[in-house]
């Protein structure tokens, strides 16, 4: 159910500010906690990464503007190139850009991998750079289409993340799952926050149909 917005902003003196604040109201982690972040791919994120068809890349403009952007594909998109250092294939998308331009300006990334059924997650976090080297994007050709671009990912830390967001959210719990109809299209929804006329979405909604159908790699 929707929330009711709030009438008056937050009061300040309720506000977060500082390491000290968070210190008042949280306890400290646990050693094994801070422990379990490594510096390297191990096997157990390998086999992660093997098993993992979709992850979100978090990436930063050169002004402090954060974006967050869905990649999907076979498990396995994400290739381990040593133990230090992973490529994700860049595929088509709305050639907006926002992470490969966020990269070019500021390269530090944060990277959340997830297994479908597996309640558990891999978070990476490091330094990305763009690369159109044709051995790398060769290994990542699917059916012979190559990415315009790899994204590379030097590694900074990697652990493993417990399994409370998603056991919260029931993300995998087939009952949890809505009606698509609760929602109104795609194409309706854009059409509309774009304030174009409302008979433009029939035709969104077949290219996008088409998009999907003959055009995700």
């Amino acid at each position: 159910m929707t929330q009711p917005p709030m009438t008056q902003p937050p009061m300040t003196q309720h506000r977060l500010t500082s390491e000290a604040d968070l210190a008042a109201l949280y306890p400290q982690p646990s050693a094994l906690v801070i422990a379990k972040a490594i510096d390297h791919l191990d096997r157990h994120c390998q086999s992660f990464l093997a098993l993992s068809p979709f992850m979100t890349l978090a990436t930063q403009s050169a002004d402090g503007k954060g974006d967050v952007s869905p990649r999907g594909d076979k498990p396995g998109f994400a290739q381990v190139l040593d133990d230090r250092r992973l490529a994700l294939p860049d595929r088509p998308g709305n050639n907006r850009l926002d992470s490969l331009r966020n990269i070019v300006a500021n390269p530090a990334v944060g990277l959340l991998f997830f297994i479908p059924g597996v309640e558990e997650m891999l978070r990476v976090n490091g330094n990305a750079h763009l690369s159109t080297d044709p051995e790398l994007l060769t290994r990542m050709a699917v059916d012979g289409n190559l990415p315009r671009c790899a994204i590379v990912v030097e590694l900074g830390e990697a652990y493993l993340h417990c399994a409370k967001a998603v056991k919260r959210s029931r993300l995998w719990d087939k009952e949890a799952q809505i009606e698509r109809s609760l929602l109104p299209s795609l194409a309706k929804m854009v059409i509309e926050q774009a304030k174009r006329p409302s008979e433009e979405a029939v035709a969104l909604q077949e290219r996008l149909d088409k998009t999907y159908a003959t055009t995700l790699y």
